[in-house]
């Protein structure tokens, strides 16, 4: 489907709904600011007396710290402070949070600020704040840290064995009956299922397990994390930050800097990337504690490698699926057992590896187990759909691989299996109505499916599945005297969300969306709202805009009312204007005149909500991919991509396309380019875009993408999440069209060239 047929598409299901805003394509609210120049991102605040920060990092990927003298960067004129651990107050292990995962505020004061021992290389052990960004440098390296180097280990599998370094001498697994008396790298296991495996395995004619691996692997966004703290002598913290949540920032940094949130206010800043790795703080409580000390304003930037080397990049995992199915296709039983890596402290998304890995598929027996293991690395972070690309790719390249045993069409496969409403997921609850068979027969029925290959090139194809979420939220409108109406809401735009919220504002309210202001407010102007995040921005935030409109058209009708001398239930709203029902000649009041005249009818129009949304749509996709192997070399090239996915409603359909082939682009790296390297002593090689190879526009073909529109019965639009399901199928739907091209099966990504030719080879 071409791009002028999708827009036809969308524009007749747009008139087939009755919509006349949602699922338009208006120019983004954000966008003249941003291609101008003149948009604020975290590094472009600057305020008078500021000062330079840096932070001093480890060289080491496992060392206790002996000692960290400062005298001598104190010591140097024009430096006005320096922090280490001893500046951060003790933090108990039973201290949490919540955010897109639970979050120990023990571990991430620690990861901010390493304590008794440096956990990876990159860890940070002290900072410092000068008048200059040559002084910040040159106190740094003034900071002298006595070390005592330990073991260290990086690899999961490595890590779980009883003689393995350990990391944390007071970290016993959870889930193990009995509890464990030793401690161990294992932090947690985690078991999902139903049914009965072993009798489902004894009932299939054909079987298929193989082990998988794949690496750990970086959000790649284009902005670097930067802030700037401003603590004053009341005691008060003003941070502006570039992030995914700017009341995330405030409860964490007030946290771990042992301060009340009321003393902390985040200004959020636009931002240049996230994909989930600025769900949390690196850099924010140090410059609040570094202004608390110097008494001024404190600005922190990372550069590239600070970012590759410190922040969480996504776990790296093994991964071992096992698929029996009858002679007919029917799939009888699933397993999959993965270990992830956590980093240097517990919390990979192991668990949600275990949750989706089989959730597209109807099969009575389901059991998958996870290890959340900790290891020598930065702590990782969530990155798109986190945990789900890694099981996907194992689970989908085994029912690549029996359906090929099975003289079956691998679409035909996933048809015969596929979850529809009703369906018993193996973590726990029923599919309400969904569209993952949709998704199939769209791609079964697109003309790349049916396409000539031509000469060492291959197909495959893949699915994938995100719960979505909802969560607290908020929003306010305010309608202006103009008649024009600003709707204000506390999570940071990173996928179009401004657009969306104006979408469905509009709509609600019958007016166009050309009069519709999104605002982004800042901690002290607005109520609570979760991070952006988990795809549930669109949804929740939008259901509270929603709401905030619905407020609004009541107070409306409530003016007019008054005007006409009649009762509420008289007065109904439709096309952005009250109508007197008990008018003959249907006297009507636009929105325009009423909040004109607002002054005389009782004052200011504003509506509000706060709500926790429930009701988040799954979502599911299902990815083609053509590849072409060169047998000399062992390249693998994508010649042609298409992303279905059932979307919901797409309220605002160009944003929507854009996030299935970004997040196509981001697997499409991981299966092919991307991948941490380390030396023997455990330190990172590759901590730049240079030697970290993500793809560029001339590696990529143009990506089709086609909507599929089931409607969310969760949301007033049909809205579900669409950010996270299309980086999960990229990874198995490259590996089958690379087994389909060269006649080789890869479970170790990335499938770099000489992994590859030496595949190939070995098969000849």
């Amino acid at each position: 489907m071409g791009k002028e047929e999708q827009f036809d598409t969308a524009t007749q299901s747009v008139e087939a709904s009755g919509y006349k805003v949602v699922g338009t394509r208006p120019i983004r609210p954000d966008g003249i600011e941003k291609v101008t120049g003149r948009a604020n991102f975290g590094a472009d605040c600057n305020l008078p007396g500021m000062l330079v920060g840096r932070i001093i990092r480890s060289p080491h990927a496992h060392a206790r710290i002996v000692s960290i003298n400062t005298d001598k960067a104190l010591a140097l004129a024009g430096v006005k402070a320096v922090v280490t651990s001893a500046d951060f107050p003790e933090i108990g292990p039973k201290a949490r949070g919540a955010g897109e995962a639970p979050v120990s505020f023990r571990d991430m004061s620690r990861n901010i600020m390493a304590r008794d021992k440096a956990l990876y290389d990159g860890h940070a052990v002290a900072a410092v704040a000068a008048t200059t960004a040559a002084i910040a440098d040159q106190a740094a390296a003034l900071i002298e840290v006595e070390y005592e180097v330990l073991p260290h280990v990086l690899d999961a599998r490595e890590a779980m064995k009883p003689d393995a370094p350990l990391l944390h001498d007071d970290l016993f697994t959870k889930g193990l009956d009995p509890k464990p008396e030793t401690p161990s790298n294992v932090s947690q296991r985690f078991e999902f299922g139903i049914g009965d495996t072993a009798a489902g395995f004894a009932a299939a004619d054909v079987i298929v397990e193989h082990d998988f691996t794949t690496q750990c692997v970086h959000q790649g966004y284009i902005e670097t994390h930067a802030c700037v703290a401003n603590t004053t002598e009341d005691g008060m913290s003003t941070v502006w930050a570039s992030s995914q949540g700017q009341f995330m920032v405030r409860n964490y940094s007030a946290t771990v800097c042992g301060m009340d949130i009321t003393k902390v206010r985040v200004m959020p800043a636009e931002i240049g990337g996230g994909f989930g790795g600025k769900t949390t703080v690196y850099l924010e409580p140090v410059a609040i504690m570094l202004s608390k000390k110097a008494g001024k304003p404190v600005k922190i930037v990372m550069n590239r490698e600070d970012v590759f080397r410190a922040t969480g990049p996504t776990s790296g995992g093994h991964a071992h699926a096992k698929i029996g199915a009858k002679k007919d296709g029917t799939i009888t039983a699933g397993e999959l057992t993965m270990e992830y890596e956590a980093g240097a402290f517990p919390g990979s998304p192991v668990q949600f590896g275990c949750m989706t890995g089989y959730a597209p598929y109807d099969i009575e027996n389901v059991k998958a187990v996870g290890f959340d293991v900790v290891v020598n690395r930065p702590k990782v972070a969530a990155y798109r759909a986190p945990g789900a690309p890694v099981a996907a790719f194992a689970v989908e390249s085994a029912l690549d691989e029996l359906a090929k045993k099975l003289g079956m069409d691998p679409i035909a496969l996933r048809e015969k299996n596929a979850a529809t409403e009703g369906t018993q997921a193996a973590y726990g609850p029923k599919f309400q109505r969904i569209g993952y068979l949709e998704t199939l027969q769209a791609a079964k029925n697109h003309p790349h499916y049916s396409a000539p290959l031509g000469p060492n090139q291959g197909r495959g194809v893949a699915s994938g599945f995100w719960f979505n979420i909802g969560g607290e939220s908020s929003a306010a409108m305010h309608v202006n005297e103009d008649g024009t109406v600003e709707v204000v809401t506390a999570n940071p735009d990173i996928g179009g969300s401004r657009a969306s919220m104006g979408i469905m504002a509009a709509e609600v309210l019958g007016i166009d969306v050309s009069q519709v202001k999104p605002l982004i407010a800042d901690t002290a102007s607005s109520a609570y709202s979760m991070l952006t995040g988990g795809s549930r921005v669109t949804f929740a935030v939008g259901k509270a805009v929603c709401e905030a409109a619905d407020d609004v058209v009541v107070q409306l009708r409530e003016r007019a009312a008054k005007v006409w001398d009649v009762d509420i239930e008289a007065v109904e709203w439709k096309d952005g204007a009250a109508i007197n029902t008990k008018s003959d000649s249907g006297e009507s009041l636009s929105l325009k005149a009423i909040a004109n005249t607002a002054g005389k009818t009782g004052g200011p129009i504003s509506g509000k909500a706060n709500i926790n949304a429930t009701g988040a749509g799954p979502g599911f996709g299902t990815h083609i991919c053509d590849i072409e192997v060169d047998p000399e070399t062992g390249r693998s090239s994508v010649v042609r991509y298409t992303a279905i996915q059932d979307v919901g409603t797409a309220i605002h359909p160009s944003y929507v396309e854009g996030q299935l082939q970004g997040g196509a682009v981001q697997g499409i790296g991981w299966a092919l380019n991307e991948e941490y390297i380390y030396d023997d002593k455990g330190c990172l090689q590759n901590g730049g875009f240079l030697d970290y190879r993500v793809p560029v526009a001339s590696d990529l073909p143009m990506i089709d993408t086609v909507l599929v529109e089931v409607p969310n019965p969760g949301h007033r639009f049909g809205v579900r999440g669409v950010g996270e399901v299309p980086i999960i199928p990229p990874l198995a739907a490259v590996a089958n069209a690379v087994a389909a091209a060269a006649d080789v099966r890869m479970t170790d990504l990335p499938i770099s060239p000489p992994k590859l030719l030496a595949a190939i080879d070995g098969a000849k």
